[in-house]
């Protein structure tokens, strides 16, 4: 089945979940207007429909080589990453002044989910670039913007970010790549970097990495840590590309899934870099890059939800099996009615979570409010894990929609697992997200938080009257997950990291909750059938999740390394 973009739920939540209009109403985002987002977002599907989609199996089949120190992509990616750039996606949310066409995070966040189900593979690389250019235009000097943003903004040049060494994984501050001043101005970068996705390509004219390193007499940890802009190929002072750059891929990951997608280990042998944001601020400027990121991995596990609910309910559709009523095919039986039910619940669930997540990005860039710096932070890890783990079960579950068959490569149900697998763990593991959400967020004592339910519950109690019984469950969701929260932040960090995972999940099931209950109120009757399914039978999960939070850490930390080891 050829993949449809998802706009009606793009159309919905945009409008009675999201709190978009908020957005459109402030002047920062005023252009975008009702016709504007419906041009953008049917431009956009067609794209991921007709170019995009066709390149994801060629990927996977043919994946992306090293040659002679060349990376050589797989077909047809040229053409796609050409199809991205000259339609002008990578730069949506970039600033105008640099050649961005200045729209809200929101919508780059719709596009970058259909380019993520069409062909995640590739999507990989403009967002890398997307990262990079608010990176740049919040730390970089106006030299290095004016030489570099509207480069990546057209897609002439691509984006990379360079973090992980070999010795240290999730623990950056362990470092080693060192960075000698010049007496031009610029830096010497020498060191290695490892899961570096596209770390080179042979479709654009440069390549341009941001690398962590560390200055000399640096401070061990973090805070010794500072960024550089390392380009594959120096830039003249016009603009143009001069002498290449003393860097190169050492190899290329041989991957699980993603194989379209070139994971690189890089060298750098007193490559010429330059300095980004303050010395020794490199993680500040690096986060800006990173928090992007996180929303946009968290975006990607959506897509390929979206992909392969639509990939299984074809085939449950079409497969004939047993003795199901109806049609006679296998999606009349319950059990696997309940599979697509929750793929498509779930996928429904982490698109609101994003795109409330984007609009809250939005609001906080138009408006300067720290309450909605606050919400946007607050959901940041929670798109991340959320979506990815969403993006893995649904298509954990799409293979098993397709039975045996599901295991056979040529039906391309196992793809979709394959590939989305490592969004759980770049970006900042799902762990690591949820001890963030915990801790550092946590840091207000729960304000942004409390802020949120309560919002949550003003539209509880407005949709009590067309919806009693599905809205008092809500409400009892809120209500817990209130109450968690409260002796969540009393709590030392040991007891708040050891449930931060179920609390991160409940927090999420809350939020679909509340979502699919507007969807209830909206007089859809497949959305309220789909609402009723997932508020009584998927919302109650998050009871055990909270109740498995408030456990702490005192009965975990009690199993003894020994304990886990086979008898």
């Amino acid at each position: 089945m050829p993949y449809r973009a998802p706009l009606s739920d793009f159309r919905f939540l945009l409008d009675h979940v999201a709190g978009f209009r908020a957005v459109q109403d402030t002047d920062r985002f005023a252009e975008a207007t009702g016709d504007t987002v419906e041009a953008i977002l049917t431009e956009a599907a067609r794209m991921c429909e007709e170019v995009l989609y066709p390149l994801n199996r060629a990927g996977d089949l043919h994946p992306a080589k090293l040659e002679n120190g060349v990376v050589r992509t797989s077909p047809g990616f040229a053409e796609g990453y050409r199809a991205i750039a000259e339609g002008g996606w990578i730069g949506m949310s970039a600033a105008p002044e640099n050649g961005g066409m200045g729209l809200p995070m929101t919508l780059t966040t719709a596009v970058n989910e259909m380019m993520s189900s069409a062909c995640l593979a590739l999507q990989l690389n403009p967002l890398m670039t997307q990262g990079q250019i608010e990176a740049l235009e919040h730390h970089a000097s106006d030299t290095i913007k004016d030489t570099y943003i509207p480069k990546l903004i057209s897609g002439e040049w691509c984006g990379t970010m360079n973090l992980t060494e070999p010795q240290a994984g999730s623990d950056v501050g362990a470092l080693r790549t060192k960075a000698e001043p010049q007496d031009d101005g610029s830096y010497a970068i020498s060191g290695q970097k490892i899961y570096i996705s596209w770390g080179d390509n042979d479709f654009s004219e440069n390549v341009c990495h941001l690398v962590l390193a560390r200055l000399p007499g640096a401070v061990d940890g973090t805070k010794g840590i500072s960024l550089f802009m390392v380009p594959k190929f120096i830039p003249e002072e016009d603009g143009s590309l001069g002498a290449r750059n003393s860097l190169r891929v050492v190899s290329l990951e041989h991957k699980m899934g993603l194989h379209g997608s070139p994971t690189a280990v890089m060298e750098y042998d007193n490559a010429k870099g330059w300095l980004v944001g303050p010395e020794h601020g490199g993680m500040a400027a690096m986060f800006t890059m990173m928090n992007n990121a996180r929303l946009g991995v968290g975006v990607q596990g959506i897509g390929v939800a979206e992909g392969a609910f639509q990939h299984a309910l074809a085939y449950a559709q079409d497969r004939k099996q047993g003795k199901a009523g109806g049609t006679g095919s296998i999606v009349e039986h319950p059990d696997v009615r309940r599979m697509l039910a929750e793929m498509k619940a779930d996928t429904f669930t982490a698109r609101a979570i994003a795109l409330m997540n984007a609009a809250a990005i939005d609001m906080a860039t138009a408006t300067d409010d720290a309450a909605w710096k606050a919400r946007a932070a607050l959901l940041t890890p929670i798109s991340k894990a959320f979506g990815t783990d969403t993006g893995i079960a649904v298509s954990g579950t799409g293979v098993q929609v397709h039975g045996g068959m599901g295991f056979v490569e040529e039906t391309g149900a196992a793809q979709y697992s394959r590939d989305v697998r490592v969004t759980a763990i770049y970006e900042g593991t799902n762990g690591i997200q949820a001890m963030d959400l915990v801790a550092r967020k946590m840091m207000d004592g729960g304000e942004a938080a409390f802020a949120l339910l309560d919002e949550i519950e003003v539209a509880v109690e407005a949709a009590k009257s067309g919806h009693p019984d599905l809205a008092a469950h809500v409400w009892d969701a809120v209500a817990s997950l209130r109450e968690t929260t409260e002796w969540l932040v009393e709590q030392d960090m040991t007891d708040r990291f050891a449930g931060a995972t179920s609390y991160l999940k409940a927090f999420a099931r809350v939020l679909g909750g509340h979502a699919h209950l507007a969807a209830a109120a909206s007089g859809d009757a497949a959305r309220a059938r789909l609402a009723r399914f997932y508020i009584t039978r998927m919302l109650p999960e998050a009871g055990s999740l909270l109740a498995a939070t408030r456990e702490g850490a005192t009965d975990l930390m009690a199993i003894k390394a020994d304990d886990l080891a086979a008898a």
